[in-house]
């Protein structure tokens, strides 16, 4: 079963923050294979063994395939005497010590890409923040992959929209603009990268001695060239309406315009607005 790379990446860096966050010194986890109904266990972090490694757990089995089938988080007081679960994966449970065990899967546009666990070797109830702690680590690695999944939907829509500079010119500025209200929100240095790269190929070179604008300069300008207000650039970019009119006038300055307009003319003369 071939895991989702992208959220096992995110879910091996999500497990320190669970642990800190609900105080359990176990968690783990894994992503499901594209079109099964499985996951495979592939990111350990607290465990003394590796039990619970390659582990492959199907929907509605287990505590995790639990969770998955209900699309909900769910926690069992002592794993082995639990009747409210299936035991398939006892041995490797108990070869690991694990006892008080709760698992969140990992919900992504109504589909489940993995899921996270977090256990103590002790047989006791978790309390809320246990369960809290967790579901808000899912809901973080949630938001994570949600943001790569358009990222990458953005880049493949216009690596070939990007040579036709003349056709659908419209659509090019919306997605720009996009990718580049995007960027900031991404963690991976390499992915935003990628993103800001491909923002530069639906621009013309610059010419030289063309000003040099501030990255948030030139997001506020980018959603000014769809034609947006400053009030809808601030919920865009999650500034508020003063800060971009501060952008905005820095902007213009630079550019030597005086209205948003000229602004947003001078912007694509200068090779820095598609």
């Amino acid at each position: 079963m071939a895991a989702d790379a992208v959220a096992t990446a995110e879910i091996r860096g999500a497990l320190a923050g669970l642990r800190r966050a609900t105080g359990l010194p176990v968690a783990f986890g894994g992503a499901v294979g594209p079109g099964a109904a499985q996951i495979r266990i592939s990111e350990l972090s607290g465990t003394a063994t590796g039990a619970l490694r390659s582990l492959v757990v199907t929907s509605g089995t287990g505590l995790g395939g639990r969770a998955v089938a209900l699309g909900r988080a769910c926690a069992v007081p002592d794993y082995s005497t639990s009747r409210r679960i299936s035991h398939e994966y006892d041995a490797p449970v108990a070869a690991e010590g694990l006892r008080s065990v709760l698992a969140v899967p990992l919900v992504v546009r109504h589909r489940v890409r993995g899921v996270l666990y977090g256990a103590l070797r002790t047989a006791q109830p978790l309390g809320d923040r246990a369960l809290g702690g967790a579901v808000a680590a899912a809901r973080e690695v949630e938001r994570a992959l949600a943001v790569r999944d358009e990222a990458r939907g953005l880049l493949a829509a216009l690596r070939p929209a990007a040579p036709e500079r003349g056709a659908g010119q419209e659509h090019v500025r919306e997605a720009h603009a996009a990718l580049r209200a995007l960027a900031p929100r991404i963690a991976d240095p390499e992915l935003r990268a990628e993103l800001l790269a491909a923002c530069d190929l639906l621009t013309a070179p610059a010419p030289q001695g063309s000003p040099a604008l501030a990255p948030r300069e030139l997001d506020v300008l980018t959603w000014v060239a769809t034609g947006a207000t400053n009030a809808a650039v601030a919920d865009r970019l999650g500034l508020r309406p003063e800060t971009v009119k501060g952008y905005l006038r820095a902007a213009m300055r630079k550019l030597g315009a005086h209205t948003r307009g000229e602004a947003v003319t001078a912007a694509r003369r200068a090779g820095v607005l598609p």
